[in-house]
């Protein structure tokens, strides 16, 4: 059984026996896994803060054929979200950005471009997470309902139509001429907001948080 090594996203993390978390993963080359991470949780973790949410990593398991569970060995960092914790609004939408990445993602379905969309869009984030991150959250959301191949008719202003031409064109780094607002494409998330729930059917848990800001 040889150990894979992957660069990944972490979606999530939950506990699992004493000492350990099963980690929920988005790798480039495998898709989406979930695996066990060995004591974890201890004071004097192997893992260090390699697995917040959206931590960027170069993860190393082991993969049995048929088997649900992977079993991580180790994680090196590359990119850590931990600089917008000092804002609360980016990290609400990390969490936002977090879980519906890990509910949209099948698993073991590789996506890169999926995986490109979360590498910039989080790269935003950390740029704007003091003037806001409504730009961030809209980019995000339209492009991955687009991905997961469910984009619906969109009935919205013809301000946030002309909004989603835009988003569906340009890389989001030239989106920042637009003056954002929570209330820029307001309707728009609010339509992929629904249509996400659908898919996935249930609530998005961070989104009242996320709309409260």
């Amino acid at each position: 059984m040889p150990v894979r090594v992957s660069e990944a996203f972490v979606l999530r993390t939950y506990p699992f026996q004493e000492g350990d978390l099963i980690v929920s993963f988005f790798t480039r080359d495998q898709g989406r896994l979930r695996g066990v991470a060995k004591r974890a949780r201890r004071l004097k973790s192997p893992f260090g803060s390699s697995l917040e949410r959206l931590t960027q990593v170069r993860v190393s398991y082991y993969q049995k054929e048929n088997s649900e569970l992977v079993r991580l060995e180790g994680c090196e960092l590359i990119e850590s979200q931990f600089g917008v914790m000092n804002s609360w609004d980016a990290s609400v939408a990390l969490d936002y950005i977090a879980e519906v990445s890990d509910q949209l993602l099948p698993p073991n379905e590789p996506n890169d471009r999926f995986f490109r969309l979360l590498a910039a869009v989080l790269a935003e984030l950390r740029r704007e997470s003091v003037t806001g991150v409504w730009r961030t959250v809209t980019y995000f959301t339209f492009w991955a309902v687009r991905l997961s191949g469910f984009l619906p008719e969109l009935k919205v202003s013809q301000a946030s139509r002309d909004l989603a031409r835009a988003i569906a064109v340009a890389p989001i780094s030239e989106m920042a001429s637009i003056e954002w607002t929570k209330q820029t494409g307001a309707d728009l998330r609010r339509q992929l907001y629904r249509e996400i729930e659908l898919h996935i059917e249930r609530k998005l848990i961070t989104l009242p948080q996320l709309e409260s800001l």
